[in-house]
């Protein structure tokens, strides 16, 4: 009998390793600042729901809290739609002081920036993630946005406009460039998420696979706002487990 050829496979558990310390786990995920980058932070179940009763918080745990926190610490801006920001309940964004000093080592703001995606500008100026805001958000919308909710937002956010109708996620990156702020982290949603899919413009997914059969019932990571799909193309750059948690990372494919 003849075996036709196989791809490589390789066996990778158990994996027989020491849980990695602090300082290891950090410049694992630590960007090269030298290369813009867009990251996108997302888990998800077994069968592929991003939330269990409409959150995501409880697919998580204390494995998937530590790289939450660590994305956060090594970025300049994470980038949220308003929607996830409402039904998460984001508050004023800070990062623990364990990062500081590895911030100022290399001069950026202790904190990194908000900014936030709104068609609508759907948004509470007296909610503690603008109110108590160690920096001042952004907030990106379209032209066509309400004037009124644009006149109660300036007070506490720079509203910016980035596309006529709706949000155009290159201008959103674009601006954000403009500003310094190169190293990208965005934590949703599923829909802003189809967005840069469909823009081309993630190069890096982080991604938490939790130890859950959901049902069916909840949202996918990423929802496409049109009818064309182009399929993105991304390499294995990193998987971790902290028991049954799988913590992976995928890079852009080379061109």
């Amino acid at each position: 009998m003849t075996v036709p050829p196989t791809p490589d496979i390789v066996e990778l558990f158990p994996l027989p390793s020491a849980p990695l310390p602090p300082e290891e786990l950090l410049a694992l995920y630590a960007p090269d600042r030298a290369t813009p980058r867009l990251r996108v932070n997302f888990v998800q179940s077994l069968d592929g729901s991003a939330t269990v009763d409409g959150l995501s918080g409880s697919l998580g745990g204390p494995a998937d809290k530590v790289v939450f926190d660590i994305l956060r610490g090594v970025s300049d801006v994470v980038l949220v739609g308003a929607g996830t920001a409402r039904a998460e309940g984001y508050g004023a964004l800070t990062v623990d002081e364990r990062f500081h000093g590895w911030r100022e080592a290399l001069r950026m703001p202790v904190h990194p920036a908000m900014a936030l995606v709104s068609g609508r500008l759907d948004l509470d100026p007296a909610s503690d993630l603008f109110a108590k805001a160690p920096r001042r958000p952004l907030v990106f919308t379209s032209k066509a946005a309400p004037p009124d909710a644009r006149r109660r937002l300036a007070p506490v956010a720079d509203v910016v406009d980035a596309g006529d109708e709706r949000v155009d996620p290159a201008l959103v990156v674009r601006e954000l460039h403009e500003r310094g702020l190169t190293q990208i982290l965005c934590e949703g949603g599923p829909s802003f998420f189809g967005d840069l899919i469909a823009a081309d413009l993630v190069d890096e997914l982080c991604l938490t696979i939790s130890p859950v059969l959901e049902g069916g019932i909840g949202p996918r990571i990423a929802r496409a706002g049109g009818d064309t799909v182009v399929p993105r193309h991304l390499e294995l750059a990193g998987l971790l487990r902290s028991g049954s948690l799988l913590l992976s990372r995928w890079a852009r494919a080379a061109r």
